[in-house]
Parts: structure tokens; C-alpha cells; sequence
């Protein structure tokens, strides 16, 4: 039978409260906390992760750079992008790292494919594209054997702040959106869509859950 999937749709919210809120959730999970998706679109920035160098930011503007605890290199997220935070336990899935990010790229995969937009991956650059043309980036973390951070997957976005990067550390790297590949604009169908291909990748049960962010123990307030 199914593990349950709480799914929180977050509508837009500015960075640093969410990533402080994902980082809490995990340190504060018990072997009986309910693995959850996250769902939302966030403010303009561009994210350097663990690894980022510095010099791959060529030109952020009015743009906040803000150097983040995941792994991958620098992307930008905005509005009109889903950015996805699947929050599991990985243990109790019995899944490892390198699958994670194969089965959260199928779902991604999949999800295209449901407008009949054909995708792949590529070996050694974590993201799915269409061509040669990244349509989504995945940039994770694993803490005590669960993992945070997650997927941005560009659907009807304004694309230029990605021209003011090298995105994912490559420079000259075409981005593109569903919106340009014939697919919807409406975020909540990708979503939806999205939602059911994850749940099919890891057997998990979506469960709707309060559209915003989970309260922690006080002890967690940041």
C-alpha cells in the first residue's frame, strides 16, 4: 500500500523563509514523520549551491545572489517557474542518492510527456532537456538520511535572468520553458501533472495538505 505524500501548494514566497523552514522540517522529522512535497514559486534570486563558484554569476543586476546548503551550482528561480521541494525520508523508501535524482528527472520527464513534449538526460549534468535546451535543474541536499531542496522546472517565465548566469556552471547553456514547447502556462495543470508522475516514481499516496508552512516545535523557530 502507498506511503502518504503531503502535498503543500505554497503559491509564491520569497526564498530564505522556505529554505529555513525545509532545513527545520528535516532536523525535527522522526522515523514516523510524513514525507511531504513542497510546491510554490519564489521571489527572483539566483541560488549558488555548495559547490558554486562565484564566477558564474556574470551580471545578477538588481537580482539577490544568495549562496544556499544544496548541492549543483548557480540557477535562478522566478516566477512562473515550479520549484518543487520533495521532503523524504529516503531510508524508509529505500532509495539512494543517484536514484533520487533519477526518479525525481523521470517524473519530470514523464510530466512532459504528457503534452507530448519528448525530453532527456543527460550523463554527468543532473536536469532534464529538451534538446539542448535545460528545461529543469535540480539541485539537492541529504541530512540524516532525508532529503530537502529539490527541482525548478521552468513553465511560463520570463528567461532572461538566466542569460545573466552560466546556468548550472555551464557557460552558454540554452534554457527553455514549457510555454515555448507547446505545452500550458497555467503552473497549477503542470503541478498537477507533476504531482501525480512523482507519487507514481516513489509509490507514494498525494494527500492535500494546509497551504502553508509546516509549524515546528519552538525550539526550531529560526
Amino acid at each position: 500500500m502507498p506511503l502518504p505524500l503531503n502535498i503543500r501548494r505554497l503559491g509564491r514566497q520569497p526564498y530564505p523563509p522556505v529554505w529555513r523552514a525545509m532545513s527545520a522540517f528535516t532536523d525535527n522529522r522522526t522515523a514516523d514523520t510524513v514525507d511531504e512535497l513542497w510546491l510554490l514559486e519564489h521571489d527572483p534570486v539566483f541560488t549558488l549551491g555548495q559547490a558554486g563558484k562565484q564566477e558564474h554569476v556574470l551580471a545578477p543586476g538588481d537580482i539577490p545572489v544568495l549562496p544556499v546548503d544544496r548541492g549543483g551550482q548557480v540557477t535562478y528561480h522566478g516566477p512562473g517557474q515550479i520549484v518543487a521541494y520533495p521532503l523524504l525520508d529516503l531510508r524508509r523508501l529505500g532509495v539512494g542518492v543517484r536514484e533520487l535524482v533519477s526518479r525525481i528527472e523521470q517524473a519530470i520527464i514523464d510530466t512532459l510527456a504528457h503534452w507530448q513534449i519528448q525530453a532527456l538526460r543527460r550523463e554527468g549534468a543532473p536536469g532534464v532537456y529538451v534538446g539542448d535546451a535545460k528545461v529543469a535543474a535540480l539541485g539537492l541536499r541529504v541530512r540524516r538520511g532525508c532529503s530537502f531542496h529539490g527541482l525548478a522546472f521552468n513553465v511560463a517565465m520570463d528567461l532572461e535572468p538566466f542569460q545573466r548566469i552560466n546556468p548550472c556552471g555551464y557557460s552558454g547553456l540554452a534554457v527553455t520553458q514549457m510555454v515555448d514547447l507547446g505545452g500550458p502556462s497555467q503552473l497549477a495543470t503542470v503541478e498537477d501533472a507533476l504531482v501525480e508522475a512523482f507519487c507514481r516514481q516513489f509509490d507514494l499516496a498525494a494527500e492535500p495538505a494546509a497551504p502553508v508552512l509546516p509549524e515546528l516545535p519552538a525550539r526550531a523557530a529560526v
